[in-house]
């Protein structure tokens, strides 16, 4: 398993989904797979910003990993685990040990606001998208902490610049782990 941590806007989901057409894994992403349970009570809190309990997301994120290994494909984790007890959960549940590394993509907050400003989603208003930024930058380096205690590789990738150029550079890092 491989883990793509950024900043909303960061180009994680893009990056996560050309990788797993390109390289036959798994994408899954915490928002897509709780949007796609179309439940009202859960669509309330992500247009707010607020994040869905933790043990929902833990239960549901593990469950459809262990789907995908069991179907022989490795995965990547978009934006999973999203905060400091999900990040505790992975590696006190054996989590950790399936997951080969993770790489966080680094862009400045004017090209994130830029590239949200593109995209039009229907969570993305202002107020959330701030929310989501703070979470990120007051979790971040107290998860990857928590992550790499459990022996996960962190690297650190610059998410700017072309698509392709992005792609290259997350390519160069798993293939430095032996991954592809």
């Amino acid at each position: 398993m491989i883990i793509l941590f950024g900043a909303a806007g960061s180009g994680k989901s893009i990056q996560g989904q050309r990788l797993a057409e390109k390289h036959n894994f798994r994408w899954l992403s915490v928002g897509q797979l709780l949007r796609n349970q179309n439940d009202p009570e859960l669509e309330k809190i992500m247009l707010k910003g607020e994040l869905v309990p933790d043990e929902f997301v833990v239960k549901m994120m593990h469950a459809a990993g262990e789907e995908a290994l069991a179907a022989g494909q490795n995965v990547i984790l978009d934006g999973y685990p999203r905060d400091d007890w999900q990040a505790n959960w992975v590696v006190e549940s054996g989590d950790a040990k399936k997951i080969d590394g993770a790489i966080i993509l680094k862009v400045s907050h004017d090209e994130l606001w830029n590239r949200l400003q593109d995209r039009a989603r229907e969570d993305d208003t202002k107020e959330s998208i701030e929310k989501r930024w703070n979470l990120f930058e007051h979790t971040i380096d107290s998860m990857t902490k928590t992550l790499a205690g459990a022996g996960v590789k962190i690297q650190e990738v610059d998410g700017e610049g072309s698509i392709e150029e992005v792609t290259a550079r997350i390519e160069k890092v798993l293939a430095d782990w032996g991954i592809i």
